[in-house]
């Protein structure tokens, strides 16, 4: 999905986090794709149809022909009646131009679309109820019932008195120019400057309490409807117009007039897949609005500014923690579910997608945040970590996962304070205790990091798509995660492979610094491939080897030893970092990949 400047996305974000109070408005660019006639290019048709059973010559412009024939504009009505003297022949005569015969069914022709199909299924999971439409064709009321919706559908007067009211009905289709099986439909400019009082009422009351969303519809002829859009008092929600090219005319006008958005398409069916498309994977991640996500950061970054907005900061990180807490306690989330690998696949989406905001408040924290700040997003993760703890019965590979938010958000804050050479903030952030019920001194480094945290099973992992063969599919998930969100705070055309590396190797060192140097050189000397303390080393680092080479190098010929050993590590000697990096190496090159 792209950024949140993108019309088409702005649209899925409206429409999805205002389930059912948007409105459609289609026009005949709809069903051009069809190959279903406008009523305009019917009437003219008949015209000519009429004209050769008279026998008049073949002209240029049959709408001028007639008018100068008659002394008016054609009329879809009287042209009827001319070439058929029942109701059957006429009946015959528009199925002609509607209704799909053998051959235009091999051919796939007046058909529902693409288009009308993804609007049904917007329809049938709630998204859009209300469908203006100036077609009189049914293959909206088609796709439709291909869902299993039987919609409501009012082509004129006569159909809106005994209508099922608006806000009963599942999908309200309001076909304003009429229905192609009554004759009375509207065609000419004349026709269309005005609609009864009682389709006024129900559009005024429509373009008032619904967002708008047009499509296929020029806006040039449609007068009345014109009128309705114009004189709807309400802005509360957006008017988006999908357009092939510039809006221009009468079209710009209007949308001018209601603050609209333009959104460029290609046609409509492409545009209504692509929109139902995101609204579904919207609807699946609970992804946030992007501009929200946007305001947060923004938001964070001016607390972290100052030290006096520590409260704002602080209710910032409280409000984020109790929205995400929510989403882990609901039921959809409850442990108790069977196993799937798409029900896997839909929780990890949903954990990511729901705490992207804390994550990246989290990293900017470990960048800027002074010690007070990083308190606070400490406490945040710990309080992550203990209420994943809190559930004990259910599907153990799901309740393992409740702990992926804090994972998410220590790896970000890992990531900053590693970028940012914060090598204190970082011993501090890994010795930081935490809940859990079996052990009264868990910390995060004993706990919580990728490595060791009771949910990296490798099995369960590589169920992600393009993962099934990866020897350390969460941590390289995880990297291509961060890859992708840790602009916000590592900078945006940053490789983050060596930061993540090293998020990766300290953790395994502070794990064996709690050893004496005589204790770690002694263990060295031992045979038989017993000469190290083992290290959680079941990362990147265990199979990225050039990488690692490099990293490794930086230890021992330059200053990275000593500067990380200023921080904490090693009880603050470098001989023993250097001592303790001999042992992650033969960690990782004892590792038995499966």
């Amino acid at each position: 999905m792209t950024g949140f400047g993108d019309p088409t996305t702005q649209a899925a974000f409206s429409i999805h986090e205002n389930q059912g109070v948007f409105a459609l408005i289609l026009g005949s660019g709809i069903s051009r794709a069809a190959e279903i006639p406008t009523g305009w290019e019917i009437t003219l048709d008949l015209v000519r149809r009429v004209a050769e059973a008279e026998g008049a010559e073949e002209q240029a412009d049959w709408a001028k022909w007639y008018i100068e024939k008659e002394g008016k504009e054609p009329d879809y009505s009287d042209l009827l009646a001319k070439l058929a003297t029942t109701q059957a022949e006429r009946r015959a005569i528009l199925h002609s131009y509607i209704e799909p015969n053998d051959e235009d069914r091999e051919e796939g022709r007046k058909l529902p679309t693409k288009a009308h199909k993804a609007i049904a299924g917007l329809v049938r999971s709630g998204h859009v109820r209300v469908i203006v439409t100036t077609n009189f064709d049914r293959l909206i009321e088609n796709a439709l019932r291909e869902e299993g919706i039987e919609p409501t559908v009012v082509s004129s007067v006569d159909t809106l008195k005994g209508a099922e009211p608006l806000s009963h009905s599942a999908c309200y289709v309001f076909k304003v120019h009429g229905d192609y099986k009554d004759t009375r439909i509207l065609n000419t400019e004349e026709e269309l400057e005005g609609y009864p009082e009682e389709f006024d009422r129900l559009l005024d009351r429509i373009f008032d309490e619904y967002g708008l969303i047009i499509c296929g519809w020029s806006g040039e002829w449609d007068q009345a409807l014109r009128s309705a859009v114009t004189r709807a008092p309400s802005r509360r929600y957006p008017l988006f117009w999908a357009s092939r090219g510039d809006l221009k005319g009468k079209a710009k006008d209007l949308s001018d007039l209601r603050g609209g958005i333009t959104v460029p398409i290609n046609d409509a069916d492409t545009f209504f897949v692509d929109l139902s498309e995101r609204v579904r994977t919207l609807e699946q991640s609970r992804r946030r609005n992007p501009v929200g996500i946007d305001m947060l950061v923004s938001r964070a970054k001016r607390y972290l500014s100052k030290s006096e907005h520590r409260i704002q900061f602080s209710d910032l990180l409280n409000d984020e923690v109790s929205r995400i807490i929510e989403v882990l306690e609901s039921d959809e989330m409850a442990p108790g579910t069977q196993w799937s690998v798409e029900e896997f696949n839909r929780r990890v989406n949903e954990y990511e997608s729901v705490s992207e905001g804390l994550v990246k408040i989290c990293g900017l924290t470990g960048v800027w945040g002074d010690s007070n700040f990083l308190g606070y997003a400490t406490d945040a993760i710990k309080t992550f970590w203990e209420v994943s703890q809190t559930q004990m019965g259910g599907n153990i590979a799901y309740l393992n996962l409740r702990g992926y938010v804090s994972v998410l958000a220590y790896q970000a804050m890992g990531l900053a304070l590693v970028q940012s050479a914060r090598w204190k903030e970082l011993r501090e952030l890994l010795d930081a205790n935490i809940w859990a019920e079996r052990n009264e001194d868990a910390t995060i480094l004993h706990d919580l990091i990728p490595a060791r945290w009771v949910g990296n099973e490798k099995t369960l992992w590589r169920n992600l798509p393009g993962f099934e063969l990866r020897h350390a599919p969460l941590a390289d998930h995880l990297h291509a995660y961060f890859e992708q969100h840790s602009k916000a705070f590592l900078g945006g055309k940053r490789d983050i492979t060596q930061t993540y590396l090293l998020s990766e190797v300290l953790p395994a060192i502070a794990s064996l610094d709690h050893y004496a140097l005589d204790n770690l050189e002694e263990k060295l000397q031992e045979e038989y491939g017993r000469g190290y303390f083992w290290a959680p080393v079941a990362g990147r680092m265990g199979w990225n080897h050039w990488a690692m080479k490099r990293l490794y190098e930086k230890f021992e010929n330059g200053k990275l030893a000593v500067e990380v050993a200023s921080g904490g590590f090693g009880r603050g000697d470098s001989k023993i970092v250097l001592a303790c990096l001999n042992h992650v190496k033969r960690s990782v090159s004892n590792l038995h990949w499966h």
